[in-house]
């Protein structure tokens, strides 16, 4: 198995207009949007015009990702997601979103002590 510790795995953006972006990555950067049910809306995988392949999300500031901030979020593979927590408010940063499940891992979102914001993801 691959230590894939320090990969970025994933980048997303949560915004009000989700729809719109995706319109607007679509027209500059290739992309082909590719609806993801999320019950009574749908956020969207961004996928390679090529191959199919989903790289990015844009998604709603809706439900789970209701408290996030727009903008790109780098999620950043780590070995032990709560043991990363606590060395993000040990070293100076905030948690902004405690760890959580999803897409068969776990995740969280973290403020660095410059104010940039980043999400930790355990494979």
């Amino acid at each position: 198995m691959t230590d894939n510790t320090g990969k970025i795995g994933w980048v997303d953006m949560t915004v009000d207009n989700a729809g719109e972006l995706c319109d607007f990555y679509a027209a500059v950067v290739g992309f082909k949007p590719q609806a993801v049910d999320m019950g009574d809306y749908s956020d969207f995988n961004m996928t390679m015009p090529g191959n199919g392949e989903a790289v990015a999300g844009i998604c709603h500031s809706r439900g789970s990702n209701a408290d996030l901030p727009p903008g790109w979020l780098a999620y950043f593979i780590v070995a032990d997601i709560d043991a990363s927590a606590r060395a993000c408010s040990d070293a100076g940063g905030k948690l902004l979103v405690e760890p959580r499940g999803v897409g068969g891992g776990r995740f969280c979102v973290i403020e660095d002590p410059a104010g940039a914001v980043a999400a930790l993801y355990q494979e």
